[in-house]
């Protein structure tokens, strides 16, 4: 109980990330070129908001950062596949 509350702090921050981007998605949904760099900021913001947190914990490591990298790119191509449908 004690990990999941020290931790809490982090996760509140990750989880405001991503709703703040869905907030923008959502108030502004005819504008690609605004779209596009909130998905390229959001990707980028969790990619540092993981090696933030394991650079706190101390257990960051290269595997850690290509994980949170991969993961973040294959988000990204999620979301502008998404915005670019025909």
């Amino acid at each position: 109980m004690k990990r999941i509350l020290r931790d809490l702090p982090h996760y509140v921050i990750l989880f405001a990330i991503f709703v703040t981007a869905i907030a923008i998605f959502m108030f502004f949904p005819n504008d690609r070129i605004l779209q596009v760099a909130v998905a390229s900021a959001t990707a980028i913001s969790y990619v540092i908001w993981g090696v933030v947190h394991h650079m706190l914990h101390e257990d960051l490591y290269p595997e850690v950062v290509i994980e949170y990298t991969l993961i973040a790119i294959l988000g990204l191509v999620v979301v502008l596949s998404l915005i670019f449908r025909v």
